[in-house]
Order: structure tokens, then sequence, then C-alpha cells
């Protein structure tokens, strides 16, 4: 019997490209793959058949040497020897997630391996702290693998394949939509996509495979930072599953109301209380900072509620050493009451005007 030529074996003209020779064995095979075609001899001789064709035509250099020779240095062999690949294999072997994306989404395989959880862990300081930096350590609720089971959830010996999806995770189901195969691939509803079943639940864990322990870990928080900032500590958040990556662990900082500063980016605002005295003749006072005392000019006539700047006695910016201002509000204190040499002193000064 004449032997069938690959080129129309797979559908394509002999000037086809690598691409074009790929996509048509992909749709074969997709239609004729023993896996999706259980019990059927015709399908499982038409798929190798098709995949003979495509050993050859999708290797460049082989497909140039049949282009010359023709069949007669590829001889299919045994045939009772052939096995053919499985249907994941042979996907998996051309680099494809888009082949389970065509048909329904993501494949429950690919799926397995997460990243694990981010974490957050709020951490109050004084501004006081903020303004030197400081060092928290806190406790953070992690989740390790179980130690008794060893993250599998189950008592030792009592994980099966699970008979549903026979270990894969997966169930798949072929439709026809005309002349063409369309394949739902979803997990299996039984294991969750796990491919396993549990006979008897870890005692420890109570089958999370994971159990919550304290971890104690050092925040530095560095000068400057402000209220509401988070800082971020890499792979100090929950550990992945089968062998992902940990999440992040991020510390919100905030700061307490501070009794006499009030913080507005780098720069601080107090007040300082003086007498009518001092506002009337001027004078010097003292006003705290956040490194100590400093004194402060009082000019003569200062009128209530007057802002004084002293530069560079604010808080840091952050990782700087620049530094913003302070600015103190002048409170003038007007007595409640006079003596009679006082009110008489008043009515002399300000008897001509205001």
């Amino acid at each position: 019997m004449a032997e069938k030529d690959y080129y129309e074996i797979l559908g394509v003209k002999k000037e086809a490209s690598q691409d074009d020779i790929k996509k048509s064995f992909r749709q074969l095979a997709r239609k004729y793959h023993p896996d999706l075609n259980k019990g059927s001899k015709e399908a499982e001789e038409k798929f190798k058949e098709i995949n003979e064709a495509y050993q050859v035509l999708g290797d460049p250099q082989k497909k140039a040497q049949y282009d010359q020779v023709g069949h007669a240095e590829f001889r299919p062999g045994d045939a009772a020897s052939y096995k053919p690949p499985s249907y994941d294999d042979l996907f998996r072997d051309f680099g494809l997630g888009d082949i389970f994306d065509a048909f329904s989404g993501v494949s429950p395989r690919a799926a397995r391996q997460r990243s694990g959880a981010d974490l957050r862990y709020e951490i109050e300081i004084s501004l006081a702290d903020a303004f030197s930096g400081t060092k928290n350590t806190v406790g953070v609720p992690h989740h390790f693998a179980c130690s008794a089971c060893h993250g599998s959830g189950a008592e030792p010996g009592s994980v099966r394949d699970c008979p549903t999806c026979h270990g894969t995770g997966e169930i798949r189901s072929v439709q026809m939509a005309g002349n063409r195969q369309m394949v739902n691939i979803a997990v299996c509803p039984s294991c969750r996509g796990q491919g396993k079943i549990i006979d008897k639940p870890c005692q420890a864990c109570k089958s999370k495979g994971t159990v919550q322990k304290v971890r104690r870990i050092e925040v530095s928080v560095p000068r400057g930072v402000e209220d509401g900032q988070f800082l971020r500590i890499p792979g100090e958040g929950e550990p992945g599953e089968n062998n992902g990556p940990p999440g992040d662990l991020y510390a919100v900082i905030h700061i307490r109301p501070d009794r006499t500063f009030e913080r507005k980016g780098a720069d601080i605002y107090s007040s300082v209380v003086i007498g009518l005295g001092t506002a009337l003749l001027g004078g010097e006072v003292t006003v705290p900072t956040l490194t100590g005392m400093a004194h402060l000019k009082i000019p003569p006539g200062t009128q209530s509620h007057t802002l004084f700047r002293l530069r560079e006695q604010g808080m840091p910016y952050l990782n700087s050493d620049k530094r913003g201002d302070l600015l103190v509000k002048a409170l003038v204190k007007i007595p409640e009451k006079l003596s009679t040499k006082q009110e008489e002193l008043v009515k002399e000064a300000f008897s001509t005007g205001t």
C-alpha cells in the first residue's frame, strides 16, 4: 500500500512554516489523541499517523531531508511497541498554557503553586522615636507547616489518589461542536484540584497542614518617618503553598499625638505664653525643642499669636540630615485683675490713645 504524504496527513502545504505545521498538529492532536478517545483504535491509529508526520516535519533538519528523499529514511517503528505521549505531556512539551486557556481557563495543575499572603502589622511610636529612629521587636502570627504531618494535613499513610480524577486534580469532558471537538478542563470537585484524598485527617493541625505560631521580627524604623507610612520587610509574610515564595510583611507606622508639639510634614509647631510686659517691652523666653530648651527673643510690641520660626529645629526629612523648622506661637497673657496702682499706670500710659 502506498505510504501517505506527511504534508497531506497534517493538512499543510510543502512551503508551510514551522508555526503553521505546529498549529495544524495541535488541532489534529486535540481531535484524535487517545486520552480524549478512550477505547477508539481508529483514533489511536490516526494520532499515531499525525504524530509520526509531525516528528519529521516539525524538525527543520528532518523536514529538509524528507523533502529530498521522501519516506525512505523515515520508517515508523513497530506498531506494537508504540505508546503515544499523554495529553498533558504532549502539550507541556510545547510550553503551552494557551491550550488550556482555549477551553476553560488555567489548568488546575498550573495553579497549585501559590505565593504566600502578605501580612500587615501596626506599630505605634512616639514623636521622639520618629525624630531619632528606633527599632521595634514585634510578634507576628505566622502559619508554619505542621511538623506532625509535614504539611500534608493527613495522618501518615492515609493519603491516596482521588478516585474521581485518578490523581490528576482535573475533570475533562469532550463535547462536539459540529465537526470539532471541544475539551473542557475543570477542577475536580472531589479533591478540589489536589489529586489526593485524605482518609485520616491530621489531629495536630486539624487537616489544615499548618499551625500558627508567633514569630519575633525586628523592625528598624528610620528617622523622619511620618504617620501612616509603611515599611516593607520582604519574605516575612505567610509561607507559600507547594514551595511557592513567601509573602511580605508591611509594618504600618502610627505616631502618637505629642503633648507639646504638633507635626506638619518636617515642621513642628508649639506655643509659649508670654506676659503683657514682655509683649510690650520685649524680652527673652525659653521654649522646648526636640533636643532640649532654646532661647527665643521677643521683640517689643509683639502681638498675641505671632509665629516665631526657629530654623532647622523641626523633624528630619526621611533618610536625610536636613531638618524642618520649629514654629512657636506667642500667646500674650492678659491679667484678669489689676491692682489700683496698675490701673492708674495703664490709664496714664494709654490715656492719649489706643
